[in-house]
């Protein structure tokens, strides 16, 4: 019997950001062998007279131009021409959009949104949308910046980065690091960030001789645990590199594909512990991020 794939659901609004979203969503959708849903959730839709009245406004936000069922409409006819190959379908939803999205997402492979870049993404990840979503969707959600390339690439010379915590081998954001660097056939970087606090007194007996190689040796010992279970086929370069992790993750952006980091949630609690780290990547980092829910 044939496997059933969980789709990859995307947010459309009309704007070029969700379009571009559109795109690296289709090509997610054709690796994995997925359908593609695209998704639209608005409270308002304008009556005729006021559609026709802002029809004119060529310039004005897609939510004062069109129907949201010509934005779905327009968004699945960019989908099916750039992968003739996914099933296409459209969920317009009479609700805020970041509930439509986390309610697609219960049966979803993954969650895509876009962004219109430095500032955008500010507005939207401190804003309701993002956050909502992040927060409270069953599934990984990837989002792209208004910088970032709107392709999903495979093959030799692609980069998948994921950082590595303390979930040993039960990491969830390890597992779909590993799926997109096989689906993309690319390389997987899994890196560790470690510090030696300033604190610490290198006359302690533990510490003598060489503090900061012990916290780079209990590093390297927390990545190898984790990473122990990564198929072999897996073309997979492990990293220790002492910084914050904030910026040792921000550094192994640049040149990748994809960077996926895990937030832990609580179970019985909406919402993620995603922190500083989750933040800051998602501010700042130079290719799309995927921030995958890991229970505690």
């Amino acid at each position: 019997m044939r496997r059933v794939v969980p789709p990859i659901v995307v947010g459309v609004d009309g704007s070029e950001p969700s379009l571009r979203a559109v795109d690296w969503a289709a090509d997610e959708a054709a690796l994995r062998g997925a359908p593609l849903r695209l998704v639209h959730g608005s409270l308002w839709e304008p009556d005729e007279e006021e559609h026709e009245e802002n029809a004119a406004n060529e310039n004005g936000p897609a939510g004062t131009t069109e129907s949201a069922q010509s934005v779905v409409r327009a968004a699945a006819r960019r989908a099916r021409l750039h992968r003739p190959d996914v099933v296409v379908s459209t969920v317009v939803a009479s609700e805020e959009p970041e509930y439509a999205l986390v309610s697609a997402g219960r049966t979803a492979s993954a969650l895509v949104l876009g962004t219109r870049g430095r500032s955008g993404l500010v507005e939207m990840l401190l804003g309701s949308v993002g956050l909502t979503v992040a927060g409270q969707a069953d599934c990984p959600v990837i989002v792209l910046g208004g910088g970032h390339d709107n392709r999903v690439s495979a093959g030799a010379g692609g980069r998948v980065v994921v950082g590595v915590g303390e979930t040993g081998t039960d990491s969830a954001a390890l597992r779909f690091a590993v799926q997109e660097a096989r689906l993309r056939r690319a390389r997987l970087d899994a890196v560790r960030a470690w510090r030696c606090p300033p604190h610490e007194a290198v006359e302690h007996p533990l510490l003598a001789g060489d503090p900061a190689r012990l916290h780079e040796q209990y590093a390297a010992d927390v990545l190898e645990l984790a990473l122990k279970e990564v198929p072999p086929e897996v073309d997979l370069r492990r990293r220790t590199v002492e910084g914050s992790a904030r910026r040792v993750l921000l550094d192994a952006s640049h040149g990748a594909d994809l960077l996926v980091v895990g937030a832990r949630r609580k179970p019985g609690h909406l919402g993620l512990r995603s922190g500083r780290v989750v933040h800051a990547v998602l501010h700042h980092a130079a290719c799309a991020v995927a921030v995958v829910p890991e229970d505690e």
